[in-house]
């Protein structure tokens, strides 16, 4: 990371310590300083050389605020949240529901001023987004916040963008997409791989990307991302929706979905019964354009995506083992993946990489096809980046290096001449080939493949790190739980 970019993120950060002291989590934080910075920078587009029309009305601009002090300035940045929040646009999405949680006005007037001294506009894309970028993972690193759930490890992203390769005037979604990472990492990729004309940069700044994000929060915290990043526009239309993308079938279609569904194996509804008491049930999403219905919202997840693509568009998605080896509705899902898309590449993912421990997780990458009587998948390649591998999030965290092989591997420029590094005489080569006959006859169709023998289990003297073995052990016992009280539901029946 650059040394400014560094040191304006610890100073950022900085604030925190005592913002804490005040009750002020670090989510609340984030969200403030999302207010405050896109005010300061409206602030800067509005000036020479810019002269842009901010679309903030007068009296409510950072100019109104940045020279004030106690009650006075606590008393401007309310009136100012709230009458922004009444504006159209990526404005008013921003700011819809703005209340001021920074109590103490003397930490709000460092914030403040920490702010106005920085030149937001004059710092390039990169800069901007990585402090960005950086302040939300600071904020997921934070265990107490649980904003872990949605931020996606950045290599991984990259990995994936890099091998859909997704092209100039074609359009992508996340269906959840968080705090917005496979939007920019898409859109740098298209930048950078392509010389593009005006038209083409229009079409990707307004009509490349759709979402859908359901928690508040971080649906803000998304649009100030890709606003600092030139996706969409302040009256423009709004890239992302907020709500439970699961709902319906939103109507359109897209060339490509990268996505990371939330973790939890379940949706669930929460409601007050006839004594008062909050209870929670089973959320089952019944549409008529999904194959089977279930209150698994990973399964969900992958029917809504391939409703959203086009017949010839690309998907590389997120999920976690269950969602290959589960039966009922698991099978069902995976049967129609098989025969209605070409499920073509498994990547199975190591641990350690995701904020929540013990997470085994896997990205699955399907191109769905026209309607056709023919099966439609004819071999699943498999790779194995889990087996003998381990990463941690601080003293070893993965890197985009630690994916090259895997990218190399999947062949991105074409695909139909990739080459196996397993054989009979390299049992531990991590890319294996599976006819679709071989994957048909496996119980429950199952896909979670491996086949490289785990040194731990042969070498008692190799054990795993502690941190690790204490993540298997905690998955274990919540799996092993979610299994019981499933089990108990339907006694209870």
């Amino acid at each position: 990371m650059p040394e400014q970019t560094s040191t304006i993120i610890s100073r950022v950060w900085g604030m925190c310590n005592p913002l804490r002291d005040d009750g002020i989590s670090y989510g609340d934080y984030l969200e403030q300083l999302t207010y405050l910075i896109f005010l300061k920078m409206a602030d800067e587009y509005s000036k020479p050389p810019y002269n842009k029309d901010s679309g903030i009305p007068t009296g409510y601009t950072w100019a109104d605020m940045n020279t004030l002090t106690g009650t006075a300035l606590e008393s401007q940045y309310k009136t100012t949240l709230e009458t922004l929040g009444e504006q159209g646009g990526i404005l008013g999405k921003i700011f819809k529901g703005a209340i001021n949680k920074i109590s103490n006005v003397a930490i709000l007037y460092r914030i403040v001023q920490m702010i106005d001294k920085e030149k937001w506009v004059s710092m390039s894309t990169d800069v901007k987004g990585e402090i960005y970028e950086g302040l939300l993972q600071k904020n997921a690193e934070d265990v107490k916040s649980g904003a872990g759930q949605y931020f996606t490890p950045r290599p991984l992203i990259r990995a994936m963008v890099r091998c859909l390769r997704p092209e100039p005037m074609k359009t992508i979604a996340d269906p959840c997409c968080g705090s917005g990472g496979f939007f920019l990492v898409a859109q740098e990729f298209i930048a950078q791989t392509n010389q593009l004309d005006r038209e083409q940069k229009a079409f990707l700044k307004n009509e490349t990307f759709y979402g859908n994000e359901l928690v508040a929060v971080t649906f803000k915290l998304c649009l100030m991302n890709l606003y600092l990043h030139n996706i969409g526009d302040i009256y423009g239309n709004v890239p992302v929706a907020q709500g439970d993308s699961l709902l319906t079938d939103p109507g359109y279609r897209v060339d490509y979905v990268m996505t990371n569904p939330p973790f939890g194996k379940k949706s669930s509804l929460t409601f007050t019964n006839e004594e008062g008491e909050q209870e929670e049930e089973d959320l089952v999403y019944n549409r008529s354009d999904f194959w089977t219905t279930s209150s698994n919202k990973q399964l969900n997840f992958v029917q809504h995506i391939n409703t959203i693509l086009k017949p010839t568009g690309k998907a590389a998605v997120v999920v976690p083992d269950n969602v290959l080896f589960e039966g009922g509705a698991g099978e069902v899902v995976r049967k129609k993946l098989l025969e209605t898309t070409d499920l073509h590449t498994i990547l199975r993912l190591p641990t350690g990489i995701f904020y929540k421990p013990g997470v085994k997780a896997n990205v699955i990458f399907f191109d769905k096809r026209p309607a056709s009587p023919e099966r439609q998948t004819k071999e699943v390649w498999v790779y194995d980046f889990r087996t003998n591998v381990h990463f941690t999030l601080k003293q070893n965290p993965m890197t985009e290096r630690d994916l090259e092989d895997f990218i190399a591997c999947y062949h991105p420029e074409n695909r139909h001449e990739r080459k196996e590094t397993w054989s009979p005489n390299d049992p531990d080569g991590r890319w294996r080939r599976f006819g679709i006959d071989e994957i048909m006859a496996r119980d429950k169709t199952s896909l979670d493949i491996f086949w490289i023998k785990d040194k731990a289990l042969a070498d008692l003297d190799n054990l795993p790190a502690p941190d690790e073995l204490a993540g298997d052990i905690i998955e274990n016992l919540q799996s092993a739980l979610e299994s019981f009280q499933e089990l108990m539901g339907q006694l209870r029946q």
